[in-house]
């Protein structure tokens, strides 16, 4: 810890070692889900011959409800007892998701390894955001949130590729799963021997705010879902992203194989998508520190419907992989701009659980567009199911552009937050 007269130096510079291994370990997290981007659905309907795509999209309902509820609970708790004791118990839960994924018998058995999923990525996605905003204060959120989350989302890229190559070569068991073991060990080590607790740094720099910023657990829960317009708007915008992402992570697999495409070409449209996204949010995030929040997160939102919709509009192999860059650069406005909006708007006493709420709102999206595609894809077919989660896309950057207000003039030099809540 890098400390001063009056407590923790807050900036990226005076904690730069700390940060970065706080970047390599959601490097680890990322890859915990990119195990399953390309491979899981084609596991259920070819290995558990399941023929409902409600069914198989059912793994990431279950991930993505616990994850939205455990983003809240250890947010919220991480204030009482630290992050990175959160930290460790999400890795050391972690730690059998693969293993169960390699023996699974029964798709029970897979749902049941995305319950623990979520909880690993519940609390680690969670603390390594919370960890990075503690360490360099306000002047450069955009920044820290946009390498946290190109190195989660990169690796999420990689390990899809990877994984959908050894299954090509060798079957969609043992081996990719057998990789999710490594990358669990190496994440849990590397929490438990080497991060250090962060929540200082925000008690010292919640001491240069005003005191009576301390509002009960229920009042933060509804500005940031519904009173605060900045707030809320980050809220549903971030619910609609998750949303059109479980689509993609369910959907996406099926509907490529369907049409022909290799494994090897399902795992690189698959991958294409959160690799672009990734690497762009190490300016993205940067770039809104410079010209704000509200319209990066607009345009992004109306640039991932149009995405979304050439998946239907497309049949070809390369115009599908331009969709998915032209998604991974949408989500890539977004992403890190919505967590440096709450953060500009939170009060540093409570933006642990305010990001907390706002993660519940986001991560819950995992289940209703999983729900909802799988439904309609049920009822009305694949390519409906795609049309309407475009549609709901586009009218959430509208919700942003007509109702949200630039956050970004909030944080004055010196890094204070003149706005009263």
């Amino acid at each position: 810890m890098v400390t001063g007269a009056g407590g923790p130096r807050l900036g990226l510079r005076e904690n730069l070692a700390q940060f970065l291994l706080l970047v390599l370990i959601n490097a680890f997290v990322g890859g915990m889900v990119g195990l399953e981007r390309s491979i899981l659905p084609l596991l259920g309907r070819d290995v558990f011959h399941i023929a409902s795509t409600t069914v198989v999209l059912s793994f990431i309902v279950s991930f993505g409800i616990v994850k939205a509820l455990t983003n809240l609970a250890g947010s919220r708790l991480s204030d009482r007892v630290g992050r990175r004791r959160l930290l460790v118990i999400g890795w050391t839960v972690g730690l059998f998701v693969p293993v169960i994924l390699l023996f699974a018998p029964t798709w029970g058995w897979v749902i049941f390894a995305n319950v623990l999923l979520g909880i690993n990525q519940g609390l680690c996605w969670s603390m390594t955001v919370i960890m990075k905003i503690d360490l360099v204060g306000p002047k450069s959120r955009g920044l820290a949130m946009g390498f946290n989350e190109a190195a989660g989302y990169m690796a999420v890229a990689v390990t899809a590729y990877v994984t959908a190559l050894l299954a090509q070569a060798h079957g969609l068991r043992p081996l990719p799963f057998e990789v999710g073991i490594g990358i669990a060990i190496a994440g849990f080590l590397l929490s438990l021997l080497f991060v250090r607790e962060t929540h200082g740094y925000a008690k010292q720099e919640a001491r240069a705010h005003a005191a009576d910023e301390q509002p009960r657990f229920s009042e933060i829960v509804v500005r940031t879902s519904f009173r605060d317009p900045a707030l809320s708007s980050c809220s549903q915008a971030g619910l609609v992203n998750n949303l059109n992402d479980g689509m993609v992570w369910g959907l996406l697999p099926l509907m490529a194989s369907a049409a022909g495409f290799s494994l090897v070409q399902v795992g690189i449209v698959v991958a294409a998508y959160p690799f672009v996204w990734g690497l762009l949010q190490l300016f993205t995030g940067a770039l809104s520190d410079a010209v704000g929040r509200k319209w990066l997160i607009a345009g992004g939102m109306m640039l991932q419907a149009a995405a979304i919709a050439g998946f239907v509009l497309y049949t070809s192999y390369s115009l599908w992989l331009a969709a998915a860059v032209l998604l991974g650069v949408g989500t890539a406005m977004v992403y890190p701009t919505l967590l440096a909006a709450i953060s500009d708007v939170a009060h540093p006493n409570w933006r642990a659980s305010a990001v907390g709420v706002y993660r519940l709102w986001r991560d819950s999206g995992y289940a209703v567009g999983a729900l909802l595609s799988g439904v309609i894809a049920d009822l009305a077919g694949m390519s409906a199911a795609v049309i309407v989660i475009a549609a709901i896309t586009f009218a959430s950057g509208v919700v942003v552009a007509v109702r949200m207000p630039e956050t970004l003039p909030v944080v004055m030099q010196g890094g204070l937050t003149s706005r009263k809540r």
